[in-house]
């Protein structure tokens, strides 16, 4: 058994699993301690180093793509404080962590694991139910259905359109994207009739829009990957969706389905600014909005 412990977290190593568990200590962000241990597959693993500074080194995984849900939801735009997969080694540890380091190149050396994608997610996704409160709702996964509560400070349109309740058979997938600095974050829920529209998360009511807190706003990222988790392996996409050729007859959007979408967009639209829910210029420039990715 390999194991090195930090405050930071300890890293534990078997010869077949590497259990990655965060510290308790309050400079460990919210995010790694509510999400948990986390038990990595040697076959799920890339590569590992160590990289030693003058203060403190840095214990880094490398996970092969598409092996991790997490990895795939976020799209790597964790901030690093944040990333399970680095360990903040203190210098006189230095040893230690060279030597689990080792221990596990070893492994995936004696073992042949190829870096090749993987077909199937090798580490398993949050539990659920899961449940967030962010800056603009609450957003909620059962394992069957994504659910989100606006907030009194939600834009009035998605509050107009009361609690959002999507089945995962409609989902296609899941956009994270962190709100870092000055500027607004987002986790979206893309389902097959919103595929088209690319409305701002601020007003998509099948988007939460992140913009206060960085540190809670973050565990999004825990329903983001529930979800991802459960809907399709990125390797089983059509041809077209990674660029290598051309999607079957069959499953290629009509243009009259298009048309139909497009017609039901404007009349939601309408029926909202009718009721004096949208003013004339919100109306003006969501109808803008959808007229232009249609």
């Amino acid at each position: 058994m390999a194991e090195l412990t930090q405050r930071d977290g300890t890293w534990a190593f078997d010869g077949t699993t590497i259990r990655i568990t965060p510290g308790l200590h309050r400079s460990v962000p919210l995010f790694r301690q509510t999400y948990g241990e986390v038990a990595v597959p040697l076959e799920a693993v890339a590569g590992v180093t160590f990289e030693p500074e003058r203060r403190r080194g840095r214990l880094r995984l490398r996970l092969r793509e598409g092996a991790d849900p997490l990895l795939q939801a976020t799209g790597g735009r964790l901030p690093d404080r944040a990333d399970p997969y680095r360990l903040l080694v203190e210098t006189d540890r230095s040893g230690s962590a060279e030597y689990v380091a080792e221990e596990i190149r070893q492994a995936l050396l004696l073992d042949q694991i190829p870096t090749a994608p993987t077909s199937t997610y090798l580490l398993a996704g949050p539990p659920v139910p899961v449940s967030v409160r962010c800056s603009d709702g609450t957003v909620s996964f059962d394992g069957l259905h994504v659910r989100i509560d606006w907030a009194d400070t939600s834009d009035r349109i998605k509050r107009a359109t009361g609690p959002r309740v999507v089945p995962l058979t409609d989902l296609v997938q899941v956009e994270w994207l962190p709100n870092v600095s000055h500027e607004d974050g987002y986790l979206r829920f893309v389902t097959r009739e919103t595929a088209f529209s690319k409305l701002p998360p601020a007003k998509d009511p099948f988007a939460l829009n992140l913009w206060y807190s960085a540190r809670r706003d973050l565990l999004t990222a825990l329903v983001a990957t529930a979800v991802t988790a459960r809907l399709p392996h990125p390797s089983t996409r059509l041809p077209e969706a990674k660029g290598e050729g051309t999607r079957p007859a069959s499953t290629v959007p009509r243009q009259t389905d298009h048309h139909d979408l497009l017609l039901r967009r404007l009349r939601e639209l309408g029926e909202l600014h009718k009721e004096g829910v949208l003013t004339d210029e919100e109306f003006a420039m969501t109808k803008a909005a959808v007229l232009r990715d249609f």
